[in-house]
């Protein structure tokens, strides 16, 4: 999907992405997963300026886990696995991606809201799908 399409996702908020929006380089989603499903999946990446293929945009994710006793998982990675780190991340932590491919798993019991927030040299939302994964999306 691409910033400014028809949200495809559902529990994907878009709240400043698009052209009209007053900002330099900021872009703003929210999410909510529910119990037991995945979200930012399948594993996708946008640190490449490669337009139209993709964007380069680093990105923070802010979590929040009801209740909040919770977690969720999140893997962090890249084509080389130069970074590749997966982590129990718990209510009110951060992660930062710099680089790579970044999905969500969201524990039964529990329900996951993020605030991603974007940035880059360039005010578009591209991302790429792993090849491994991009199946789903073609069925």
């Amino acid at each position: 999907m691409r910033c400014g399409e028809k949200e495809l996702i559902q529990g994907l908020f878009v709240i400043s992405c698009r052209e009209q929006d007053e900002a330099d380089s900021l872009l703003v989603v929210e999410v909510k997963t529910p119990a037991g499903n995945w979200s930012s999946y399948p594993p996708h990446k946008h640190d490449s300026d490669n337009i139209p293929v993709e964007t380069y945009l680093e990105e923070t994710y802010y979590h929040r886990i009801n209740p909040s006793q919770g977690f969720v998982f999140q893997r962090v990675y890249t084509d080389d696995l130069s970074i590749d780190e997966t982590m129990a991340v718990e209510d009110k932590c951060v992660v930062l991606v710099p680089s790579g491919y970044h999905p969500v798993g969201v524990p039964y019991g529990y329900d996951s809201y993020y605030l991603n927030v974007m940035a880059g040299p360039k005010r578009q939302w591209i991302f790429k799908n792993h090849p491994d994964h991009q199946w789903m999306l073609d069925k």
